[in-house]
């Protein structure tokens, strides 16, 4: 805790803090949260941003997954702003199917969730025409403030060998954010409806055309969006592209389908929970 002090009383304007753990090992369930519950007594009024790596379906790491899973969310419904949920098994799937690796390592998986992370803390680190930082993120994200289990995306993800082919457009990327097999976490939002979402675009391109596509999905796609919020999706633009890249987008989904993750852990706990393991 002394080095979050040092670290934020050389901050000009602190906007808040990003934890990353997992939720299945006893050290970042537990030690994460008890973190995260300590940070939240001694600044109350900074955003708190974490981001999970949730139990997957059918790869574990550990047998007591489901118990530290159950025991560590509620320190996160509790203190935390926003959760985003990660899900090695989803991230091994996209390295699969869309990056065409044979082979994932955890270095693939973890270039995947930087370049997530990357594009969420995007319009802090660069000018932008539509900026939005952590807090505006809240503020856009959550309905009800226990309701901030988020799904992350990120595009364009392509493999290497087809890169050269693949076109960058506007359209193109908003197609491959809401893609199903694009969430970084194993529940498919095709099962449940979205309460909002955010786009970060990066890159050179048109607020009109963000703003086009976005009417676009919700016109579409409008029985996947609740009809009691009636602009479910924020769009934010900012100018600078990662490496390599012309344009990309970050997605951040708040879905009520996340509650298939949710079931899952508990059917696993009380699985385990029943027979008193």
């Amino acid at each position: 805790l002394d080095v979050v002090r040092k670290e934020a009383e050389s901050c000009d304007c602190l906007q808040g803090f990003q934890i990353t753990h997992s939720l299945g090992g006893g050290t970042g369930s537990g030690m994460g949260t008890l973190l995260i519950s300590k940070i939240r007594e001694e600044y109350p009024d900074r955003i708190m941003c974490t981001y999970s790596v949730c139990p997957s379906p059918k790869v574990s790491d550990t047998v007591v997954e489901p118990y530290n899973a159950t025991l560590s969310v509620h320190q996160l419904v509790e203190n935390a702003d926003e959760v985003m949920c990660l899900d090695n098994e989803a991230l091994y799937d996209i390295c699969f199917r869309t990056l065409k690796l044979t082979t994932p390592t955890y270095g693939d998986l973890n270039h995947l969730v930087c370049a997530a992370m990357s594009g969420i803390t995007t319009c802090l680190r660069f000018p932008g025409q539509l900026n939005s930082d952590l807090r505006k993120l809240a503020v856009n994200l959550i309905p009800f403030p226990r309701l901030h289990f988020f799904m992350i995306g990120f595009a364009p993800l392509t493999s290497r060998g087809s890169q050269q082919y693949r076109a960058l457009t506007v359209p193109e990327l908003t197609q491959q954010q809401f893609d199903a097999k694009n969430m970084m976490c194993a529940a498919d939002p095709r099962h449940g409806r979205y309460l909002t979402a955010a786009c970060m675009f990066r890159g050179r391109m048109s607020t009109k055309e963000v703003d086009e596509q976005m009417l676009n999905v919700q016109n579409k796609n409008s029985s996947y969006f609740v009809e009691w919020i009636p602009n479910n999706i924020k769009a934010s633009v900012c100018d600078i592209p990662p490496k390599g890249l012309k344009m990309s987008t970050t997605f951040i989904g708040n879905s009520t389908a996340i509650q298939e993750m949710f079931k899952r852990v508990s059917e696993q706990f009380t699985a385990m929970f029943r027979r008193k393991a």
